[in-house]
């Protein structure tokens, strides 16, 4: 199931960020149009969570791809943000027959999805 919270567009400030929790979850940013460009998660070692990680993102010191194209974002909170991330992953995937952009890019984390690693000659099955 995809995040179902309404987009937000980003507004750099301290009053602004404070609003987003810093703590464990998901998160997916988009441009413009509402096209998810990158899927991301705060894990246990993320700096002040999913506040941390967002503004990373969005001062472009992170993913390339989210930072140039990057203007909205939603988030969820969620203990079990590994499964979480690699349950939106795996939507987007099926939905798609691709990553997000921002996670297609080298260095990137990308779990194994499903039987098939979505790179694998096998993926389209």
């Amino acid at each position: 199931m995809p995040l179902q919270k309404p987009w937000r567009r980003w507004e750099a400030g301290r009053t602004f960020e404070r609003a987003i929790p810093n703590s464990l979850g998901v998160y997916e940013i988009a441009d413009e149009h509402g096209e998810v460009v990158y899927i991301g998660m705060a894990g246990g070692k993320s700096l002040f969570g999913l506040r941390g990680e967002l503004a990373r993102q969005f001062a472009g010191k992170a993913n390339a791809v989210a930072s140039a194209r990057g203007r909205r974002f939603r988030y969820e909170e969620n203990m079990q943000y590994m499964t979480r991330f690699r349950d939106l992953l795996q939507r987007f995937n099926e939905d798609h027959g691709r990553l997000p952009p921002g996670n297609e890019q080298p260095g990137e984390f990308v779990p194994t999805l499903g039987r098939f690693h979505w790179k694998s000659a096998e993926a389209t099955i």
